[in-house]
């Protein structure tokens, strides 16, 4: 089996050699994975993959190879587990049957059936489509359908058309130390960099050095000058959790790099739209948050702004006071955006979206208006025609 998926390696064009497959086969000698078809993936692709542009290929040819392979390693458990049978409340509707379910007709109508029915219903609900439950086509609680609902008590996200969450989300920092991936992206970002030479005198200037000892007549005068240093200051913010969750390899990927190019680099994080405060941490972004008001006074002008955001998301979040998923905003997310751009003219934003979906999905459209059409994808030559624009 394994001498036949390292040949169809080879002709998907994905450079294997003898000498990475032994090394996969020495490691399953030594016991270095279980008995487990992810731990194996992991294992195989470390092994057989030099080059991350050939991930997408391994990950085709691993899949059509050992389709169904994973039956062989199942473990017959003890007891069915409590969130197994959570899943399967979960109602499963054709795309026909999604179609009809109709919109409650726009956001005040949402919010007010929705006190409505929180004042009159007096228990636990399951399935259905009038009461705040579960595993039914109601717009308010979880594992259900609506295309306009309130999602309450849910884990994760499922179909992304829910206009507000009430539930206490916890988010994960970016790793800055990631470095697969970011390569590339450190050569686009370099083009914003601007030297100039401050602070204490502690590099050799060999060109003076040979000037100032030849007009000495040949007595060695050794002339030091202050370290070239990129002075230019960016402020980064990133959009985190929700959507985001799909794009976390490749903002933790821009994050790394941005790290190590800009020496003066201060990020924040934020959810969906700028509103009135931002973070550092995101385990503590419930006690220790930012105003936008601070930010917006600390920094000057002479900063360049980055946000990284997918920019999906109900546009009443950027249009409506109180549109945010996950808190009340006094005044709509358009009106932030458009302070910070006030403030900082040179800003750009990056959107791990494929540009085939801004058109088409309202919210994204909307940013884009508010950045004065400054959006950009965010691959390697949507980072170059970004870093262009900001030094204008």
């Amino acid at each position: 089996m394994l001498v036949e998926f390292f040949l169809r390696l080879r002709d998907a064009g994905i450079p294997v050699s003898i000498t990475e497959y032994l090394a996969l086969l020495d490691a399953l000698d030594r016991d270095v994975c279980g008995p487990d078809v992810e731990d194996f993936y992991h294992l195989s692709r470390a092994a057989l993959v030099k080059d991350e542009r050939h991930f997408d290929r391994f990950d085709l040819v691993f899949g059509a190879h050992f389709k169904g392979v994973e039956a062989r390693f199942e473990r017959v458990a003890g007891e069915v587990p409590l969130e197994w049978l959570r899943k399967l409340a979960e109602k499963h509707l054709t795309e026909e049957e999604k179609a009809r379910v109709e919109s409650l007709g726009g956001w005040e109508k949402l919010m007010e059936t929705l006190r409505k029915r929180l004042e009159a219903q007096r228990g636990r609900h399951q399935g259905g489509s009038k009461w705040i439950g579960t595993a039914g086509t109601s717009p308010f609680g979880a594992y259900g359908y609506n295309p306009e609902g309130v999602r309450i008590g849910q884990d994760d996200s499922r179909h992304r058309h829910a206009v507000k969450v009430w539930d206490r989300r916890e988010y994960r920092d970016f790793d800055d130390t990631v470095e697969l991936g970011t390569r590339n992206l450190k050569v686009a970002l370099r083009r914003l960099r601007q030297f100039a030479r401050e602070g204490a005198e502690d590099e050799l200037d060999l060109d003076g050095t040979i000037r100032s000892t030849a007009r000495n007549a040949g007595l060695l005068d050794v002339r030091m000058v202050p370290e070239r240093r990129n002075v230019v200051k960016v402020l980064l913010f990133l959009d985190v959790g929700g959507s985001m969750n799909d794009h976390v390899r490749r903002c933790e990927a821009l994050f790394s790099a941005a790290r190590t190019e800009f020496r003066h680099l201060e990020h924040f994080y934020f959810h969906n739209c700028l509103y009135e405060s931002v973070w550092r941490d995101n385990r503590r972004r419930h006690a220790e948050r930012i105003p936008t008001t601070e930010v917006l006074r600390t920094y000057g002008t002479d900063h360049k702004v980055i946000f990284v955001g997918d920019a999906t998301m109900s546009p009443y979040e950027i249009a409506y006071p109180g549109g945010s998923v996950e808190h009340w905003n006094e005044e709509p997310g358009a009106v932030w955006m458009g302070r910070m751009l006030a403030r900082y003219p040179h800003a750009v934003w990056l959107n791990p979206e494929p540009v085939r979906r801004w058109e088409t999905t309202p919210s994204i459209d909307m940013l884009n208006k508010l950045m004065d059409g400054r959006m950009y994808p965010l691959t390697v030559a949507g980072i170059d025609r970004g870093v262009r624009e900001l030094q204008r």
